[in-house]
């Protein structure tokens, strides 16, 4: 994991999480629109298992050179089970639901339901979940849901229940990285991808001939690249740290965000138009964010506010 994502101290902690949040909230938006590019000459499962062995590949020596050791037996079964849901399971459905028909902006709407799954699997596993957090949650998606108003956002049947599918399995993915016995972070991520990018493989050889690689163009070549580096390399790597270091609620709060930023790239460079559900969505976004970023001070300033003005009417 990058040096910036490392053990710091608490002075740094807060811009350690503002960083790997920006980088989640920013690249993860643009990475719906680059599968789209990438998946016009690419097969999808080839897609993905390529591009999570060359970064399981990277990771490791990372790793290594961080002077971490292996995975044990129980690691690496912990990392399969992790790498199978989110990487070989999530990824391949988004993957495949985009090539049924599935737009960039529903695509990234739909994932809006990731951090209330999560939130879900916390509290059935005994932690808390603040009230203002479920509040964010609820305004996140009801924000995600109007921005998906704009546009032409047609889809299959088949396609619309592998986009939901995805996002069910991510979350799932993401709860058992919080609970099972991992790596060290670089490591972990090393092992999560290659294994997932492996069963890729495996499945991808059955259903999509090597040879297909021949034929993909120069410009999906270009957006797989920024797949791997940016989608993968930099912003899964700091969502793994946030999973690790913050709420649940804040580690998924990216899926609010994508969908703003997949439309404004839809919009700069696929051409689209805007209605004014737009207007209203931002800042449903943006009081989802407040309520998941501050609820807890918030919530403590009003009572306090409250109780004093219940004692100023009282004298």
């Amino acid at each position: 994991m990058p040096a910036i994502f490392n053990a710091q101290p608490q002075s740094q902690r807060s811009w350690a999480v503002a960083m790997a949040l920006l980088l989640v909230y920013v690249v993860w938006g643009t990475t719906y629109f680059a599968i789209g590019i990438a998946l016009q000459s690419m097969p999808p499962l080839l897609m993905n298992a390529i591009r999570f062995l060359c970064a399981g590949g990277v990771m490791l020596l990372v790793a290594l050179w961080q002077g971490h050791a292996l995975p044990t037996r129980e690691q690496w079964r912990n990392s399969a089970l992790v790498g199978g849901l989110m990487v070989f399971l999530a990824m391949n459905l988004i993957g495949f639901a985009q090539k049924l028909g599935i737009g960039s902006g529903l695509m990234a709407t739909v994932v809006t339901t990731m951090p209330m799954w999560l939130a879900l699997w916390s509290r059935w596993g005994g932690e808390r979940v603040p009230v203002t957090s479920w509040i964010g949650l609820a305004l996140g998606v009801v924000g995600a849901l109007l921005l998906a108003m704009e546009g032409d956002f047609s889809a299959t049947w088949l396609g619309a229940a592998l986009a939901f599918g995805a996002p069910l399995c991510w979350s799932i993915g993401s709860y058992a990285s919080r609970k099972l016995s991992l790596p060290a972070p670089a490591m972990a991520s090393a092992a999560q991808w290659f294994v997932g990018g492996a069963m890729g493989l495996v499945v991808a050889l059955w259903f999509e001939p090597l040879s297909a690689l021949g034929q993909v163009s120069a410009k999906s070549w270009a957006a797989w690249v920024y797949l791997l580096v940016f989608g993968t390399l930099v912003a899964l790597n700091a969502y793994l740290w946030l999973l690790q270091n913050t709420s649940a609620a804040l580690a998924g709060s990216y899926s609010f965000v994508n969908p703003a930023v997949a439309l404004l790239v839809g919009v700069v460079m696929g051409g689209e138009l805007l209605t004014g559900w737009v207007f209203a969505a931002l800042p449903l976004i943006a009081a989802a964010l407040v309520f998941i970023l501050y609820g807890k001070p918030l919530l403590a300033w009003w009572v306090v506010r409250r109780t004093a003005l219940m004692g100023f009417r009282a004298g």
